[in-house]
């Protein structure tokens, strides 16, 4: 029911960030494997398949009890690689534009401001998760998230993620977070953290 859904650029696209090495065994194995762990979970339990992602994460009551932990892991690893991996694009620093520009400068005053906040709150999680950029309720926050959790809820919509699960920047930053995180941001995608901003309006 769930696939492995291709990177929209090449290995070596992002070399600012990343190498082409860590991209395969990000996406290729870590992503994979979270794909497959979901489908394993679920495949038992028919009642599942026609459900989409985000319901898989949002309606646990639906869920049989003993794919719930399954699901919730490994369909949060599924989903939030999903918007790590389209909120980048090929090396080309750019900054954000229409209705999402304003709103960071609203809520944060400044893009300096906010890519401080989001660079602290990666910085800060403790072990795996991610730093996350959110729409809460129509006001912009910064939040960090461990392991697979996903902010999906009635009051929260994900935008913008960085991922600090030591597998997405290890080989090439070894312990030094704090460099991979400056780094990303030369490569976010804005074009589609705007999109993710319209449907969380719409939404």
């Amino acid at each position: 029911p769930v696939s492995l859904e291709p990177l929209p650029y090449d290995y070596d696209a992002l070399t600012s960030v990343t190498d082409a090495e860590t991209l395969r065994f990000h996406h290729d194995k870590h992503r994979a494997t979270y794909v497959e762990k979901l489908n394993a979970a679920i495949k038992p339990h028919q009642e599942l398949h026609n459900m989409t992602l985000e319901q898989l994460l949002t309606e646990p009551d639906k869920i049989p009890e003993e794919a719930k932990t399954p699901v919730k892991n490994n369909g949060g690893g599924v989903y939030n690689h999903q918007v790590y991996f389209n909120a980048m694009e090929k090396d080309e620093f750019t900054t954000p534009e229409g209705e999402i520009g304003k709103a960071i400068e609203r809520d944060f005053g400044s893009l300096d401001t906010f890519m401080k906040e989001m660079t602290e709150a990666a910085l800060s999680q403790f072990g795996s998760g991610y730093g996350w950029l959110v729409n809460n309720n129509g006001k912009l926050k910064v939040i960090n998230l461990p392991n697979q959790d996903v902010p999906l809820s009635d009051t929260l919509y994900p935008l913008l993620p960085v991922d600090v699960w030591e597998h997405a920047y290890y080989l090439k930053y070894r312990n030094l977070r704090a460099d991979y995180i400056k780094a990303f941001f030369d490569v976010v995608n804005w074009k589609e953290v705007s999109n993710n901003y319209e449907k969380a309006m719409r939404d």
